[in-house]
């Protein structure tokens, strides 16, 4: 089975014992990764560098001077990934143990796909605690066409070629949904994608998270990301304007309302 290699990204508020959980998730894959490449997005906290010395054996460091945001981390981090296919992944969720075992499968099955993702269990607190499902579409022209408006994949499921994200310019400097953008760009000039019919990760879910669902900012940087994919013909214009009313309604909702619509309609 081909190696692959894991691409994080670590932020100074990132909570230390998330991301042994996080990291434990992947050294403990049914095929480990052949490395995991970490990225220091900027100064951490005395308490993240005290977990990055407990895996220092286990872990290749990229170490930004200042904060980069995601996007721009991530980029670097995939420079110096050694491996074709890279799986990436977040420090606070947790991988499933046959996560990547079952994307390499994909990848074998399939060798033009350039990526896969997987839906993804959302819990608070503890794994055991799943409160709702994100599922995605799963097939390459499903995604093609859902991508026009909405986030098709699970971003910190993903496996993809480290080549063709580079070829495509990698991630852009955005302060938000920079893999909407990226996956966008990539699915319109062809590239194939498919999601597996299961979820492959506990994506952790919390209030911190509705707060960002809930700014102007996230909101205005999703209704940007699909009018740029209407001006250079992947989105029409129709998608553009529900993308804007939706996003916009939304944004305006209260928390509540807004968390009570994520779950009766955006989720399982």
């Amino acid at each position: 089975m081909e190696k692959y290699s894991v691409l994080m990204s670590l932020y100074k508020k990132e909570h230390p014992e998330y991301l042994r959980l996080a990291l434990d998730s992947m050294l403990k894959q049914s095929v480990p990764p052949d490395e995991i490449v970490l990225v220091e997005d900027g100064p951490l906290t005395d308490a993240l560098y005290e977990v990055l010395d407990e895996y220092k054996e286990h872990i290749h460091t990229v170490v930004n001077k200042k904060n980069l945001g995601l996007g721009l981390a991530l980029n670097e981090g995939l420079k110096v990934c050694r491996n074709e296919l890279v799986a990436r992944m977040d420090t606070d969720d947790v991988s499933k143990p046959n996560r990547c075992e079952i994307q390499l499968k994909r990848f074998e099955e399939k060798p033009g796909l350039s990526i896969v993702g997987s839906h993804i269990d959302e819990f608070v607190g503890d794994v055991t605690n799943v409160i709702s499902q994100r599922r995605v579409p799963t097939g390459s022209e499903a995604i093609y066409d859902y991508a026009k408006k909405r986030s098709a994949f699970n971003h910190p499921t993903v496996m993809y070629k480290k080549s063709d994200v580079l070829a495509e310019g990698g991630y852009s400097d955005l302060k938000r949904n920079q893999d909407v953008d990226l996956f966008g760009r990539m699915l319109f000039k062809g590239y194939k994608a498919e999601n597996i019919d299961e979820a492959l990760l506990w994506f952790r879910s919390s209030d911190e998270l509705a707060a960002r669902r809930k700014s102007w900012e996230n909101t205005k940087s999703y209704i940007s990301t699909i009018k740029k994919f209407w001006k250079m013909g992947y989105s029409s214009f129709g998608d553009y304007a529900i993308v804007a009313i939706a996003q916009t309604g939304m944004y305006l909702m209260p928390v509540k309302l807004q968390n009570w619509v994520y779950k009766k309609f955006l989720r399982k």
